[in-house]
Order: C-alpha cells, then structure tokens, then sequence
C-alpha cells in the first residue's frame, strides 16, 4: 500500500487518519564521518558540545543543559552518512505498540524493540523510513546528570530539531504523519516550485523534524537550542571570529518564529544555532502555508543574506550512501 499524493502545490493531506501520537520528543541525530578527529574537535571545541563517552572511533557528545545522555553520536567511517535520527516514547508498551503497529503496515524494522545498549540504556526499537534511513525510538532512558546554562554562555542547551531531504517529501510527510503520528505545524510553498519543506510536530513545539524536498535523500541540517537571544548571538559570532563557514543568518523565520544562523561542520553537514522556537496552543492551531518568495517569511528581521540557489544547494547536502532501499508502504 501507497501514502496518498496530493498537488506539490498545495499543503500535504494524507487521506488515512494519522497515528496515534506515541512520539514524545527528539533524542539525537547519529553522523558517520571519514574525518573523525577533525569532526571530533569541531563539535566539542567549537560547537561547544560535551564530549561524554568516547571509544575507538566512536564519541557520544551532549548537549550540558539537556538530560539525554547525548544529542550527535560521530562515529568513524568510510563514508559520511546520517546513521539514524532517534526519537523518544513514554513507556515499554508504548515501543511495543509502535513496532507492531509499522510491522502491519509492512514497513522495513531494523531490530525488535528489546535493550538499547548505547550510554543511558533504555528499550527500543529501530526501523528504515519510507527514504530508506533507519530511526530509532525508545524509552526508559536514563537522565543524564545536566546543568543550568547560565546567562552569557553561548554552548547549546539541546538538540532543537533535525531537517531532513527528501525526493520524495510527499510520501515522506505521509509516512511521518500516518505511521509515527506526527502533525503538521505549517508549510513552505515558492509559486514557481511548489511546497518546499513541512514542518512536523510530535509535542507542543512547533517541530522537532521538517521534511524539505530535495534532489536525494541526505540530512539538510541539524538544529541546537541555545539559552536566549543573546547567547544565540555570542554563539553565532564566536563561530565567525573562529572562521567557520555561514551559509545563513542571523535571523528569524517565520514559520516556528525561531532564530537562525547557519553553518558548515568540516564535512559540509549544515548545522544551526537557533532559540525561541515556537510552543503552539495544539488543539487551537491550525497550518499555514507561508509562501516563501517573500522575504519576510524566511527572515522577518532582514537581516540574514538572501536566500538563494547556492545557499539551498550547501543545504542539499551529499547523498546519503547508507540508506536502505525499501519497498514502499
């Protein structure tokens, strides 16, 4: 069976009723890299992650104001990838139903939900989406021991959200719609190439994943909360006075009424500073369709560069040459 399509030029609307939400929240995004060490030193001594749990080739970094045990796994490869996103749920029995529940539907699991034996343990599961990359949700996690970010420290306070390509980001939406029970928050649309991005919400936050059509499957970027306005801007400019590449930003958008300035991490990953992200009133919020072309939609302050061809494209990322070929569901 099929997700239904809708016109690229409007909203997606998926005619079967989404699934029962089980989501709760965002864990961590999981990187392959060839260039471990130079990866390694750029998210710990720039990014301003902490490096909490190391092996040979292998490194758990956490964000300090957040109690996941760690928000990007770097993990050394031939070739760099997105090894998973991983999302969290409330109890056993909630994994349990959920791996049942895409069983049914015929969609692809990477394991059964059983222990998940990365730093904080837990139960869980894993499975390939409809684009082929493997996601994980579990539960029973343990709280990392995590602090206070105090004013004027510009280090990230949590994993925000993870922005994914997608060829297909109909049937994408759909998938993350009808089999994870996401919901649509709102909608970029241009007039001349149709809906661009979606942005999906599992808890009052107006997304912890987006959909943004691309040429192929690859990870568009990956977003970490900071404190406040203002270190959100002492981040962005210690960034700049280290040299790292901007693509885009300061500014704010919006759609999810957050901050950004974007970067590029060694291997030309897109990663951003944001703060302020959007808490919706969900059962009164209904979603927009925010035409992009107007530039007071991807930066209502006008600060940022302009949007165009050669900032998409950074963004479009390389291929992903690990995800799995699945048949569709």
């Amino acid at each position: 069976m099929t997700d239904p399509m809708t016109d690229p030029m409007t909203e997606t609307i998926i005619e079967t009723p989404p699934a029962e939400r089980l989501i709760t929240h965002l864990r961590h995004v999981d990187l392959a890299v060839p260039d471990y060490e130079r990866q390694l030193e750029f998210y710990t001594n720039t990014w301003k992650l902490k490096a909490e749990t190391t092996d040979s080739g292998l490194a758990f970094l956490a964000a300090e104001g957040s109690p996941e045990h760690y928000s990007v796994r770097l993990r050394r490869a031939d070739d760099k990838r997105l090894d998973l996103i991983a999302f969290g749920a409330a109890s056993p029995a909630d994994v349990d139903a959920m791996a049942e529940r895409l069983g049914r539907a015929g969609v692809k699991l990477v394991s059964e939900p059983g222990p998940v034996l990365t730093p904080g343990g837990g139960y869980g599961f894993r499975f390939f989406d409809n684009d082929g990359r493997t996601v994980e949700v579990s539960c029973d996690v343990a709280v990392r021991q995590h602090r206070r970010i105090e004013e004027g420290e510009s280090v990230p306070v949590k994993l925000s959200h993870v922005v994914i390509n997608s060829p297909n980001p109909e049937q994408t939406v759909a998938f993350y719609q009808r089999h994870l029970g996401f919901a649509l928050s709102d909608t970029l649309m241009h007039p001349r190439l149709g809906s661009m991005m979606w942005f999906l919400r599992t808890n009052r936050f107006h997304h912890s994943l987006a959909i943004a059509r691309g040429p192929h499957v690859a990870l568009h970027h990956a977003s970490f909360e900071m404190r406040g306005l203002d270190e959100y801007m002492r981040g962005t400019g210690r960034l700049l006075r280290a040299g790292v590449e901007k693509i885009w930003g300061p500014g704010r958008h919006l759609a999810g009424n957050n901050t950004f300035s974007y970067f590029l991490d060694p291997h030309g990953n897109t990663v951003e500073y944001t703060t302020e992200l959007e808490e919706l009133e969900e059962d009164n919020w209904h979603p927009h369709l925010h035409d992009f072309s107007d530039p007071n939609v991807s930066d209502q302050w006008g600060t940022a560069n302009p949007m165009d061809e050669l900032i998409a494209g950074k963004s479009f990322n390389d291929p992903d040459k690990g995800v799995f070929v699945a048949p569709p569901v």
